[in-house]
């Protein structure tokens, strides 16, 4: 048989195109598109041939996207996953899919994109992202997507939108950010920066003086009537009106200032520590600690700072950065803990900066001084060491300061000791012996008080009172009034 009766035979025996062993199951395969939409897909299909450039995949149940799911496909160029259950999508999952020009990622789960999420997709026009769960977008996250012209992030609950977040998008003309919990936005250098922006509830001040000037500029050519009113939801006084309403002068913002008592504190080794750095400012303030490292503030380690609702530091954790305060938590403080930390605040107004020092200290006796007035230190527990400005002092000034203090301790024994031995003598019966051999001895019962004009106290002898015996013919007796003691030899 000749080779062209040999491949006929074969082809005869193919099942049809829909039913081509290539193809997934519960799906169809046509020309270069795979069609699996409302199939109930738990994941990504196998088998899909390499040279598929089309896939429908919406309106399944796929929850994550991994790797190897798109690893073959090379030559795909719209891939449609919208209206899943995605929640998880593993870095690099389009590393391969270079040629790909829209992707369709809306209606699903997606609460954070990472910086290399989309890593490989150069050639992408067009992508999707409403409708998920999506509530910050973190310095370049769309990075490497330099050809991009549509960006679609509507109806997310996006709230932060980082300073660099749409960095690299050079090409982007549409970009929809309407239906989001923004409230500002910095200066982004894009065609048309607020072409779909309506619906959030913006605050406007000084962060929002550049989109104000740019919508006197050029926004009123670029921008439809219903896109320029963006509503100010706050301050107060501002509320409900349209951002091209408010004067330049009107959008003002607080710099921040910040509170910390007390600024020194020396602990002991294994406690633990809280101080609560407060801010004050409009818009509110976001706080966070840093630990000074060589002479320069560093980010301290994470699970330093605690959140009063959440915490560890960066800008990210270890604060609420909407309640203006950021606390400071250590816990089993060791040596390495010593030094200087800095409180910094931060808001479009400006920067403000604290710093803090803490001494450790290795002794098992500690007495805690009183509070100051407004503290916000608590212990759990936690034992000051006393001043701050004694560790400073050279060892000679420590030495000198530690025996006067051990002096002063004994003097107070002493005197305590005195005063007991004084206490147990049995008491005596105390004589006056004046100089006057015919009257004899005189007894303090003898002895009437009396004051004189000016309120002195003066005493009488009153010889009609009885004298006990013995008299004793030489002898020296001790008179002692309320001030003065007198000796008179007898």
């Amino acid at each position: 048989m000749s080779c062209w009766g040999v491949l006929l035979s074969v082809l005869l025996l193919l099942p049809p195109g829909n039913s081509s062993p290539s193809c997934p199951l519960s799906c169809r395969c046509y020309s270069l598109t795979v069609e699996c939409g409302s199939t109930s897909l738990r994941e990504t299909p196998k088998h899909i041939p390499p040279s598929t450039q089309t896939i429908f995949l919406q309106d399944n149940r796929i929850t994550h996207i991994r790797k190897q799911d798109l690893a073959a496909l090379r030559r795909l160029h719209y891939l449609y996953l919208q209206n899943n259950s995605i929640s998880a999508m593993e870095p690099g999952s389009f590393e391969h899919q270079a040629g790909l020009l829209e992707l369709a990622l809306n209606g699903n789960r997606i609460h954070l994109l990472s910086a290399d999420l989309f890593q490989g997709l150069q050639h992408l026009r067009i992508l999707y992202l409403s409708r998920n769960d999506i509530t910050r977008l973190l310095d370049y996250t769309f990075r490497g997507l330099q050809r991009l012209q549509e960006l679609h992030l509507q109806q997310n609950s996006i709230e932060v939108l980082s300073d660099q977040a749409l960095s690299g998008l050079s090409s982007l003309a549409l970009l929809d950010l309407s239906r989001n919990n923004l409230h500002t936005m910095a200066l982004i250098f894009l065609p048309s920066p607020v072409s779909l922006c309506t619906e959030n509830p913006w605050r406007c001040d000084c962060a929002l003086h550049w989109l104000r000037s740019w919508i006197d500029e050029e926004g009123q050519r670029l921008l439809s009537s219903a896109e320029r009113r963006l509503v100010c939801a706050e301050p107060p006084r501002l509320s409900l009106l349209s951002l091209v309403e408010v004067p330049l002068n009107s959008l003002v913002c607080i710099p921040p200032v910040v509170q910390l008592e007390p600024r020194r504190l020396a602990v002991r080794l294994g406690e633990s520590l809280r101080v609560s750095c407060h801010a004050s400012g409009y818009p509110r303030p976001q706080v966070t600690w840093r630990k000074a490292s060589q002479g320069k503030a560093a980010l301290s380690p994470r699970g330093l700072v605690q959140e009063p609702g959440a915490g560890s530091v960066g800008r990210a954790e270890g604060f609420d950065p909407d309640t203006g305060s950021g606390m400071l938590f250590l816990s089993n403080v060791t040596v390495a803990h010593a030094g200087f930390y800095e409180c910094e605040a931060w808001n479009a107004g400006g920067v403000a900066r604290v710093t803090f020092q803490l001494a450790i200290n290795s002794s098992t006796s500690i007495l805690a001084p009183p509070r100051s007035p407004g503290s916000e230190v608590s212990r759990e527990p936690l034992y000051a060491l006393g001043s701050m400005a004694f560790s400073a002092l050279g060892p000679a000034t420590q030495t000198a300061i530690a025996v006067g203090i051990s002096l002063l301790a004994l003097t107070a024994l002493l005197l305590l000791m005195m005063i007991y031995s004084r206490q147990q003598q049995p008491d005596k019966e105390h004589i006056l012996y004046v100089n006057d051999y015919s009257d004899g001895p005189t007894t303090f019962a003898q002895l009437e008080e009396y004051r004189d004009e000016r309120g002195h106290e003066m005493y009488v002898l009153n010889r009609a009172k009885p004298v006990p015996p013995p008299w004793c013919p030489r002898g020296v007796g001790l008179f002692i009034d309320s001030q003065i003691a007198y000796e008179i030899h007898c």
